[in-house]
């Protein structure tokens, strides 16, 4: 039984010297923007990865993003328990070493298949960097300050899918796509040096785990076993499903339905910008407000955004303006939502941090993913299919959030697992 108020000022002495606490959270958000570097980076390209390996449905296209999130998905079981087994440290520079390999394969891939290939691989790699980046945050803070942290990583390493789509458009006014894999590979070397110089081990020897079969489906059974990690982690799969859909689809979104051309990466920028300013808010009033306060608002906020799109799509009077207006209250209300519903999930699970961290990575992130493709796949040169999808995933996290707190929102309690 877990007894915890999870919405509680709490911390935790740091474990991060020598690093201060700004580069210790710049550090944190560079490796996590590991991963959306390399998805956003791509949507420019995929219209000339379909001319180069002549794959004509552009729906296919969309495979280079849901491979990458599926080795990422995938890889994050075994995550963790290695973490809490072998320090924080060597798997984390493994994983980014792993996906610096995967982004030279990327570089010369022969063949469609092939580059698929490599992008399961940099999803595998980047795993990594997602588990032990909020394992390290839960190392060192807990609490209403976890959240803080997390929120202030965020607002970092945000602004780089924000900006990835413009620079990725501006690499292919340079150089054709492979040259896009030539930026990502740069750039996790150069994170690689710099957690390899400065990101020192946060978990004691002596806290370390067994990694004996029966230890870690042990440490699983605890993970969702417990009310409040597995509620929290079905709900926030549910609104990943319908942030992966949005991105998966935007390319073909606003350059067949809207005409934007070279420019829709300037439009997914501006909507993107909603999460940067979510963090911002966040990190400043979580501590005031508290973590359930500020995410079940959002949750209702994107309840709404949902169905608003929905209503508007149905009857065809969803110009451009009221597109991007909805998209960046989405993404601002799913920024809200992103920090408290980790922190709120990891709260309970301090003794297992990595496993816990990589079993609700896992659980998120394949759950979107699987939401996401079909979301995806449906798109037919409407919006119809998104904001049907957008509506039903948020009915679904408000559902599941309400059986999570027994009907009441906003309010924290003690959770019994």
């Amino acid at each position: 039984m877990t007894d915890i108020n999870a919405d509680a000022p709490l911390a935790v002495s740091s474990t991060h010297s020598p690093m201060k606490f700004g580069e210790f959270v710049v550090v944190i958000a560079s490796i996590m923007a590991l991963n959306p570097m390399a998805m956003d980076i791509m949507l420019p390209a995929l219209p000339h990865l379909g001319a180069a390996f002549k794959i004509a449905d552009a729906n296919r296209l969309q495979t280079v993003l849901s491979v990458f999130l599926l080795g990422f998905g995938v890889a994050q079981f075994a995550i963790g328990p290695l973490s809490d087994r072998f320090g924080r440290r060597p798997i984390l520079l493994g994983g980014m070493a792993v996906y610096c390999v995967a982004s030279l394969l990327a570089v010369i891939a022969p063949s469609f298949e092939l580059l698929l290939l490599a992008r399961l691989l940099q999803g595998l790699g980047t795993a990594a960097t997602r588990v032990i980046a909020v394992t390290i945050v839960r190392d060192c803070y807990a609490g209403r300050r976890m959240a803080g942290v997390v929120s202030l990583a965020m607002m970092v390493f945000i602004a780089v899918p924000v900006i990835a789509p413009s620079f990725g458009q501006a690499v292919m006014l340079l150089t054709e796509w492979r040259g896009i894999f030539v930026v990502l590979m740069l750039y996790g070397v150069l994170a690689l040096i710099w957690s390899a110089v400065r990101m020192p081990e946060t978990l004691a020897v002596a806290d370390r785990r067994s990694i004996a079969i029966r230890d870690v489906l042990l440490a699983y059974r605890q993970t969702i076993t417990n009310r409040q990690t597995l509620g929290y982690a079905l709900a926030a799969g549910g609104l990943q499903g319908s942030l992966f859909a949005f991105v998966f689809t935007s390319q073909q979104v606003f350059t067949e339905i809207y005409h934007l051309g070279h420019y829709f990466p300037l439009a997914f920028a501006a909507i993107a910008l909603g999460v940067a300013i979510a963090g911002f808010t966040n990190a400043r009033f979580v501590n005031r407000l508290g973590m359930r306060v500020i995410s079940h608002g959002a949750l209702l906020g994107y309840v709404a955004v949902g169905g608003t799109m929905l209503l508007a799509a149905s009857n065809g009077m969803l110009p451009l303006p009221l597109f991007m207006a909805l998209s960046a209250l989405m993404m601002f209300s799913f920024g809200l939502m992103f920090a408290n519903f980790t922190a709120l999930a990891m709260e309970p699970q301090g003794h297992i941090a990595g496993t816990a961290s990589s079993l609700y990575g896992t659980l998120t992130t394949l759950l979107g993913i699987g939401i996401g493709y079909v979301i995806g796949q449906h798109y037919d040169g409407t919006l119809l299919p998104f904001a049907t999808g957008l509506f039903l995933c948020t009915l679904a996290a408000l559902a599941v959030i309400l059986v999570v707190e027994k009907g009441r929102l906003f309010k924290s309690h003690k959770m019994v697992s």
